[in-house]
């Protein structure tokens, strides 16, 4: 009897090893530090100050995100993805998360209300009973979307190698969304612990609501600002979108210091630090907080 050997036989599953590839990349993608989901997700489930909200944060987020990727690798399949591998891409998608940031951070901050860019899109989503106190974790489904579209390594593989070893366009599409629940079953664990910290300190709900709109409008608006800035620098000097210093490391995202790298440290360690030190100074000086 023939004998086959399903694992490297290239006309049986070899595709099908191809979209558990994906989905753990997905995982690893999810759980690393990354300039477009961590910011996010950060600012969202401290803004929701609650595990669930952080949850919800992490969820939404990543359904956007999965559907875009869905999209481009479908696209990719028919060998139209070929625009994103494009140089100045990323550093395009910089500039308008960091636009979508900041005008959102303008808005908790300065006008003490949410900036509604799809309100149609957010009323298709359930309300917590908080989210009309502090900052409407449903935004983050807006920031998903658009982040997507940016690429890295893992996107590059999806795009170039996956979708198109895929054997039919109704499937070409499981790629992205398989890579995309990766990402969305880390991105809730890692909102979950962001909103859980906050949810957890012995403050009062007014406390934890001037916190949450604090610390979330700090940093959507003082990373937005860094975004634009980096994608827009970038784009007038090309060579640093390849500037790194290898750290030795070898885990996907901390393998070297870079851009990216140094955005989500200034913006989730830097601005969001800052905010949460400050915040917590403020309510500690004010009782009826």
């Amino acid at each position: 009897m023939h004998s086959l050997n399903f694992w490297y036989d290239p006309h049986h599953i070899t595709w099908l090893i191809d979209l558990v590839t994906v989905f753990l990349m997905g995982i690893v993608h999810g759980i690393t530090p990354d300039e477009h989901t961590w910011p996010i997700t950060f600012s969202y489930s401290i803004g929701s100050y609650s595990t669930r909200g952080g949850m919800r944060a992490g969820l939404f987020f990543s359904l956007a995100f999965t559907l875009q990727r869905a999209i481009a690798s479908e696209l990719a399949y028919f060998a139209l993805a070929g625009f994103l591998m494009r140089q100045g891409v990323e550093q395009i998608v910089y500039v308008i998360v960091g636009v979508v940031m900041l005008l959102s951070g303008y808005f908790i901050l300065y006008r003490n209300k949410t900036l509604h860019l799809f309100p149609w899109l957010e009323r298709l989503t359930p309300s917590l009973p908080t989210d009309k106190e502090v900052v409407p974790v449903k935004l983050a489904l807006i920031h998903g979307f658009i982040a997507g579209w940016g690429t890295g390594a893992f996107a590059t593989i999806i795009y170039t190698v996956i979708s198109p070893r895929m054997p039919s366009a109704w499937v070409a599409f499981l790629p992205g969304l398989l890579y995309g629940l990766g990402t969305l079953l880390m991105q809730i664990v890692i909102g979950a612990v962001f909103g859980r910290w906050i949810e957890s300190r012995k403050l009062g709900d007014k406390a934890k609501a001037f916190i949450g709109r604090f610390v979330a409008g700090n940093t959507l608006l003082i990373g937005g600002i860094l975004f634009a800035a980096a994608g827009a620098i970038e784009l007038l000097d090309p060579k640093l979108a390849d500037w790194a210093l290898p750290t030795g490391l070898h885990i996907y995202n901390l393998d070297s210091i870079n851009v990216a790298l140094l955005l989500i440290i200034l913006v989730v360690g830097g601005a969001g630090g800052y905010s949460i030190w400050r915040a917590m100074r403020q309510v500690s000086k004010v009782s009826d907080l």
